[in-house]
């Protein structure tokens, strides 16, 4: 069987819908806030699992509600939580992307 380690980061990605991208100083409101597991690591850990690969995650977050909405998003999905490691004290990392109509 095909194994699979994956060390790499585990965020909150915040999207926001843009009716197009800021220009420098100015602000742009968005529309449709979405909340959603990423990070570079995550995503091939998932797509991993998703493809029945036995799969070894090695990551941290913090410990506050981002992280256990990204650990609660990984147990979802298979991933297995042996090797995320929870941080006292320290924020789990965030990406906020913004989208305009052209994606």
């Amino acid at each position: 069987m095909t194994r699979v380690v994956v060390v790499g980061s585990a965020n909150l990605d915040l999207g926001v819908a843009v009716p197009h991208l800021p220009a420098p100083g100015e602000t742009v409101l968005g529309d449709d806030v979405a909340a959603l597991p990423g990070g570079k690591g995550s995503n091939q850990a998932v797509a991993a699992c998703r493809l029945g690969v036995e799969t070894r995650f090695f990551a941290a977050i913090g410990d506050d509600r981002f992280g256990d909405d990204v650990r609660a998003a990984l147990a979802a999905e298979g991933v297995p939580l042996d090797h995320l490691t929870t941080v006292e004290g320290v924020a789990t990392g965030v990406a906020l992307i913004v989208v305009d109509p052209a994606g």
